[in-house]
């Protein structure tokens, strides 16, 4: 007897709950072995029914083919963890193996329980925060514009206020992209914005010219274009460049007041999301700071979210996404970081145990390892310390009693204009309100939320449903994700006639955003989050601030944020009757509203950002003492220093001859122009210090033409320095640069590395036939105390780099291994040692601007060779049949090389041939000689 809409609701219902069940159990269904009783469905019902049903029966199928994919390549990683974890067992005391399992510090670093050090103990410090994607200024911040500027953005403003308001802080500087693109406001042009500091009780510290928070914003990329974040990754180098240059000015500023005259250089760069992330790691790297890291959503989650729903192969993903370059970034971050801030403990043990570089059990043992000062062999991980976002309490609301009842009602006249705004959507604008806020993506589930009160007669007759999904012109204007969920949305207000119980107003400032919560607050409302996952949920705790119990998904985050605050009910996103029987329960029964409101605010203290920030700098505080390798005795020895231009040959796709040659013409151009003076040379390349004497002296050439060899791919320095008083080669000695030993030693795994990469290159083998043959071996004679040099038999047999990799990160083993001299041999060096990371150094040393550096490439190269292309400085690239053709092992990359350096950059240019008037020609072009 039910009408047409009730059955069809009754069967998509059971469809979901169907799909529920297979999920969970991961067991191919039959549509035969299912039977459904449709009681009076039309004909047309029915096959509406067959066709969702083999819907699901279609995603099941695709759901049990990707877990065979996963499941063939799960063995080879699991026997790697495995042995990984055995070795680390092996001296392991009995009272550490039980401590192992429960005590979350030894798990995985540290939680915001337990002693910590007192943050009155900390001295004037100076942190650096990197956000680089989306619309980020201090005030009116347009959340919702786009996918980009969202809570990540709302987050890192508040940190950086929040961090400069609390004790022993001095400045933060929060770094972000500069924008100078029409159509957008010129604030995100401004190079410096200060912020209006949060004002903590008992905050007094002594404050200076330069002390307080600030948004920096760099220059990269294109000037007059906004690029979205899956855009920005060509680019990200030039920002490290300047904001190389923005870190050294302040420290030494702020030496000036308050250092005594030493620089006071960051005590972490704390990078927010993969492309920060990667970004901190390269400033950490170049600077020798600490660094910490916020995935805030991880790619490998989202990949195998998107690959679980079957509309799109990896290859699309990866094209629309950029996912492996993400992904990429966030294992670096792992390698690089000493501490990782996770939201709650689901985002360590679900999300992050998906990468090759940190897995839980692992990091047990090493975290016990180290309390009792044992040997870890070499590995190391990052620390994951669990510090839930703060919220700013400014707006916390005061005119309710614990009771729920209103103190001092306003005046109508004295509403804040946000609310007449949603009010002219309801015909009853007293009842309860439903408040959503979120973006309109999928998701983010708000058309289940909609079917959810449409169809419930109940809670329509009960509440007001209101929709904040950020701010908009037109739908026709926004992009194609947000605009099908916003047409889903005003096709079933209108399919269920939800007119005058719906509002869905176009535009809101960010500062009414506390008016909305205090609006459903004083309607004695609800706050609603039924997001698929939800990661964190700031909005969760927003609400719970302003006295307003909550509906949240079950999936994520928002589990352990009601376990603390205990202030509303959790239910499944994927039931829009459990949506709405929650929903109705928590607004009909008044005594559950109120102590659900009652609970949020007495707890709410736990996610202040004072609290946040305490525990935040107690963290900081333990990071190991490291700042830049500035200053030595051989400063004043150096000739380096004195250099107007800076001309580094980097050029490894050509025999010994041809570098002669190169080496011979580029110098003769700047003799010949009389430059000779205020142009200094640097050799960049993996060959060691010896087979660069060898290849000079067979060339009549003296190691004076250069002011600084790079070697050993990165991993040494050396400067030419005489011993006598007469210039000749036999008294010239190349003397080590021993602040740059001490500036890359950061995780370098020594001994035990070499011993398990002595173990691995036995394994990989030749196979003819039944016979094996080893194709890698140690190669002592090319191996220095930071490069571990092994010999390639046949380049044609080796593993792509990319696996050397993997196994490296799985086995926790914190290295940057590369092949270089086509291939033939692999260099093993430390994970903040390359070309790239050496030349940094050395600008920052010896006051070298990046710009006035020019780097000369071949076509190809070394497996470092995009490295080298990015960034403020020239590049020239010479073409020609001189090449060597790229290896295979160079041209198999986790992602395009145009995915990660900007090709046709203004800052690279390519000449054919390397004859004298060839770099005449290219000198000239990128500005070290006058036309």
């Amino acid at each position: 007897m039910r009408s047409p809409q009730e059955r069809n609701t009754r069967l998509e219902n059971m469809t979901w709950r169907i799909w529920n069940l297979a999920r969970k159990k991961k067991e191919r269904v039959s549509l035969a072995t299912v039977y459904v009783i449709v009681p009076r469905a039309t004909i047309l019902e029915a096959l509406n029914f067959v066709i969702l049903l083999s819907t699901i029966c279609s995603y099941m199928q695709f759901e049990k083919e990707e877990a065979c994919r996963l499941l063939k390549r799960q063995p080879e990683a699991e026997k790697l963890r495995t042995d990984t974890n055995a070795d680390m067992s092996e001296d392991l005391f009995e009272g550490e193996k039980g401590e192992d399992a429960g005590d979350p510090s030894v798990a995985y670093g540290d939680s915001t329980t337990g002693s910590s050090p007192k943050t009155s103990s900390i001295d004037k410090l100076y942190i650096v925060l990197i956000s680089l994607h989306g619309l980020v200024r201090g005030e009116n911040m347009e959340l919702g514009r786009d996918s980009d500027t969202g809570g990540q953005v709302k987050y890192v403003v508040e940190l950086a206020k929040a961090l400069s308001s609390s004790p022993g802080v001095y400045r933060v500087d929060l770094l972000t992209r500069q924008i100078l693109a029409p159509n957008f406001d010129r604030s995100y042009g401004e190079p410096t914005e200060m912020l209006v500091s949060t004002s903590f009780k008992n905050s007094k510290q002594e404050k200076g010219e330069n002390s307080g928070a600030y948004i920096i914003r760099i220059p990269f990329g294109p000037k007059d274009k906004y690029l979205a974040k899956e855009h920005l990754w060509p680019f990200i180098q030039e920002f490290v460049d300047g904001a190389l240059g923005h870190i050294v000015r302040m420290s030494k500023t702020i030496g000036e007041e308050i250092g005594c005259g030493h620089p006071v250089w960051p005590a972490v760069i704390h990078g927010h999301y993969a492309s920060a992330g990667i970004a901190a790691a390269l400033l950490s790297g170049s600077l020798n700071i600490p660094m910490a890291f916020t995935g805030h959503f991880l790619g490998k989650d989202k990949l195998e979210g998107l690959l679980k729903q079957g509309r799109h192969s990896r290859e699309q993903i990866n094209m629309t996404y950029k996912i492996m370059c993400r992904i990429e970034a966030e294992e670096l971050s792992l390698d690089a970081s000493e501490i990782v801030i996770a939201s709650t403990r689901q985002e360590i043990e679900e999300q992050w145990n998906l990468y090759d570089g940190f897995e839980v059990i692992l990091a047990r043992k090493l975290r016990a390892r180290v309390k009792r000062g044992a040997n870890c062999y070499g590995r190391y991980m990052p620390r994951m310390v669990i510090i839930p976002p703060g919220v700013e309490f400014g707006h916390i609301i005061h005119d309710f009693e614990m009771d729920g009842e209103e103190e001092n009602p306003c005046p109508a006249s004295e509403d804040p204009p946000i609310w007449s705004q949603i009010m002219r959507f309801f015909t009853n604008p007293r009842k309860p309100m439903i408040l959503a806020v979120a973006r309109p993506y999928p998701e983010k589930n708000i058309t289940s939320l909609v079917k959810a009160f449409g169809e419930c007669r109940p809670l329509r007759e009960l509440a007001n449903l209101t929709l904040i999904m950020g701010n908009r012109e037109a739908i026709s204007k926004m992009n194609n994700m947000s605009a099908a969920v916003l047409t889903s949305v005003l096709t079933l207000i209108d399919e269920y006639d939800l007119y005058g119980q719906v509002a869905y107003p176009k535009h809101h400032k960010h500062s009414e955003v506390p008016d909305i919560y205090r609006l459903a607050a004083r309607t004695k409302g609800a706050f609603v989050n039924v997001a698929y996952f939800e990661q964190f949920g700031v909005t969760l705790i927003e609400a719970a601030m302003n006295g307003l119990p909550i509906i949240a998904t079950k999936n994520g985050a928002p589990v352990e944020i009601n376990q603390v605050l205990n202030n509303g009910l959790l239910v499944d996103p994927h039931d829009q009757n459990a949506i709405a029987d929650a929903l109705y329960k928590l607004l009909s029964d008044k005594q559950l509203w109120s102590r659900c409101r009652e609970n949020g605010l007495k707890n709410i203290h736990q996610f202040s950002w004072p609290e946040h920030c305490k525990n935040y700098l107690s963290r900081i505080l333990t990071l190991g003492p490291r700042s830049p390798a500035i200053g030595g005795k051989q400063e004043q020895k150096a000739p380096i220093s004195g250099r107007k231009h800076i001309i580094v040959i980097s050029v490894d796709s050509v025999n010994k001859e041809d570098l002669v040659r190169i080496i011979r013409n580029t110098i003769e151009v700047t003799r010949t122009e009389k430059l000779s003076g205020s142009t200094g040379f640097v050799l960049s390349t993996s060959l060691t210090i010896s087979e660069i004497r060898s290849l000079l002296v067979s060339a009549g050439m003296l190691l004076t033409v250069f002011d600084a060899f790079i070697c050993n791919s990165g991993s040494n320095i050396y400067y030419p320095l005489y011993s006598g008083d007469t210039p000749s080669s036999s008294q010239v000695t190349p003397a080590i640069d021993q602040n740059h030993q001490a500036h890359i030693e950061y995780r370098w795994g020594g001994e035990g590395l070499r011993k398990y990469l002595v173990k691995w290159a036995t394994s990989v083998v030749e196979r003819k036939g039944r016979i094996e043959r080893q194709i890698i071996f140690e190669d002592p004679e090319h191996s220095s105390t930071y490069c571990l040099a092994f010999r390639v038999v046949n380049p044609n047999h080796l593993p792509p780099l990319k696996e050397l990799r993997k196994l490296m990160r799985i086995q926790s083993l914190r290295c940057n291994a590369l092949y270089n001299h086509s291939a033939t041999r692999l260099s093993v060096v430390p994970i903040h040692a390359s070309r790239s990371q050496a030349l940094r150094y050395l600008c920052i040393r010896w006051g070298i601007e990046l710009p006035n550096v020019a780097v000369l490439v071949g076509e190809s190269g070394d497996s470092d060779y995009e490295e080298l292309l990015g960034g403020l400085h020239r590049t020239v690239i010479l073409k020609g049949e001189f090449n060597i053709p790229a290896n295979r092992i160079h041209t198999v990359r986790r992602y395009p090389l145009q995915d990660v350096v900007a090709l046709d950059s203004s800052n690279i240019i390519g000449i054919e041939g390397y004859s004298t008037d060839d770099m005449k020609s290219a000198l000239q072009q990128i500005g070290v000689l006058t036309q």
